[in-house]
């Protein structure tokens, strides 16, 4: 979108995203599934109807929030990056799953559909001319100036580097695998309980919150070895202290090699 003013610079928040996300997709969906809410005697499913009717709205409730909180981010705060958009799409993947009512199982396969499917797409998107990979490393540019932006983007066009690409988002996508399949095991071990319950939905609260801790490290340790493929590769290409993270550094290395 665009308009004819200057960019206003963004808004600092008290609230660190990673801790704005936690509570949206983690704390209060959890709160929301368990019964006698923090002592108080309060059940969400008997103020929504209770017995299985109410079961199943509070599980529905629960699961649309972090799919409302996502979507809100991509739509009300016009975040369009990429990376914004391919979570927005896993939002709407959850969201659909949601009226999906399986338990045991099928509800473990459903519980991992997303990082399943971003598998798939990293897998893919690794045998194109424009990785999955590159797409997050060229999201980070975002806050950069043009000129350091425009580097970052040449040095991820480099032939050597763009077969690092492929490379890490193969790992990645293989994190995402293994995220998927850490995610089945315990849900499948944990959520025992029949659909419409409100032992099912104590059970799915669980097995998110002992899912969470895993899938976070997980994630990093993949992110990490992907990162550190591709900087070997922008390394190699350019020099020692030619670095994603410095892109100061990383101009001057392109200026040097005659590619700006």
């Amino acid at each position: 979108m665009t308009s004819s003013a200057a960019p206003t610079p963004a808004k600092r928040t008290s609230v660190p995203n990673i801790f704005r996300d936690l509570v949206f997709t983690l704390v209060i969906p959890t709160l929301i599934l368990t019964p006698n809410l923090l002592g108080s005697g309060i059940t969400v499913s008997e103020l929504l109807g209770g017995d299985t009717t109410g079961n199943i709205r509070t599980y529905l409730l629960a699961a649309f929030v972090p799919v409302v909180y996502v979507l809100w981010d991509v739509l009300i705060n016009r975040n369009l990056s990429p990376v914004a958009l391919l979570g927005g799409a896993g939002a709407l993947v959850n969201g659909a799953l949601v009226f999906w009512y399986v338990d045991g199982f099928w509800y473990a396969v459903k519980h991992s559909a997303r990082p399943f499917l971003t598998a798939l797409l990293s897998f893919a998107s690794a045998t194109t001319a424009y990785p999955l990979f590159r797409i997050f490393l060229e999201a980070t540019t975002a806050a950069e100036s043009p000129l350091h932006r425009n580097s970052t983007k040449k040095a991820l066009r480099a032939p050597p580097v763009v077969r690092a690409l492929a490379r890490a988002s193969v790992v990645f996508g293989m994190t995402e695998l293994v995220s998927g399949v850490v995610n089945s095991v315990v849900s499948y071990h944990i959520v025992l309980a029949k659909f419409g319950t409100t032992a099912f939905n104590t059970q799915v609260a669980r097995a998110n919150l002992v899912t969470r801790a895993p899938d976070i490290a997980i994630g990093l340790i993949g992110l990490a070895v992907a990162f550190w493929l591709v900087q070997r590769a922008v390394t190699a290409r350019y020099g020692a202290g030619a670095s994603l993270l410095e892109p100061e550094k990383l101009t001057a290395r392109l200026k040097e090699a005659g590619e700006l």
